[in-house]
């Protein structure tokens, strides 16, 4: 059996700090998944910056703190690794698989895949995939593998209201360590609305910026951030 890959935690990318807006009942369902719940496959969706990721880490995590082993993979497209990576992850009790739909139309990904994915259901474990689009548009060359994939539950992420958005930038940016007031949300909220998943990696480069200038965040110090951001 082939020892599989440790990986790295996202402190930060926990359940508490996920703002979950229309989304309560997806996290409700995930949380059961990641503990014991009777759900042995999940399949989330949503578009790009709606925190797909976010939640797998979450999952994780939760997994974790109740003594279930867990593993997540993210997988991108230009950087597939062997996927002999997969052997031995059918032995843990949680598999989290993020951006699936990046091995569609790679072959000895696809038949790994759908191994992995037999053994892994007959052993009764529990499985935790993410993708860009729902099960019937994912392009795979394997039927039965596409069919398997609509096995479980399947649930969409609902994207954030633009009233939504504002709670949303003030609920991550306490989890970061900061504070945007609600004028400042607003301005950066015209600026990058237009882009949620910049606008996540933004309060990012906002919460450094902060802490290196020991200065809290106003419309001037914020114009001068945006103004170093591509």
């Amino acid at each position: 059996m082939q020892v599989p890959l440790q990986f790295e935690f996202q402190a930060n990318q926990t359940f508490n700090s996920y703002y979950a807006g229309n989304n309560g009942e997806i996290l409700d369902q995930l949380q059961k998944l990641a503990t014991a719940g009777t759900e042995q496959q999940i399949y989330l969706w949503g578009e790009n910056g709606s925190g797909k990721s976010h939640l797998l880490q979450a999952c994780c995590q939760l997994a974790t703190q109740a003594n279930v082993e867990p593993f997540y993979l993210a997988l991108a497209p230009d950087r597939l690794p062997n996927p002999a990576l997969l052997e031995g992850l059918e032995h843990l009790e949680l598999v989290c698989l993020d951006n699936i739909q990046h091995i569609a139309g790679h072959s000895d990904w696809e038949h790994a895949f759908f191994n992995f994915y037999n053994a892994h259901r007959q052993a009764s474990h529990r499985l935790l995939l993410a993708a860009d689009c729902p099960p019937k548009y994912l392009s795979y060359q394997l039927p039965d593998l596409k069919t398997r994939m609509g096995w479980g539950l399947t649930l969409r992420i609902q994207p954030l209201r633009d009233d939504q958005l504002i709670d949303a930038l003030t609920h991550k940016a306490h989890f970061l360590g900061f504070d945007i007031p609600p004028a400042v949300g607003r301005f950066l909220l015209n600026h990058y609305v237009h882009d949620i998943a910049a606008l996540w990696s933004l309060l990012d480069k906002i919460d450094r910026a902060t802490l290196a200038a020991q200065r809290k965040l106003t419309i001037p110090f914020l114009k001068q951030i945006l103004s170093d951001t591509p």
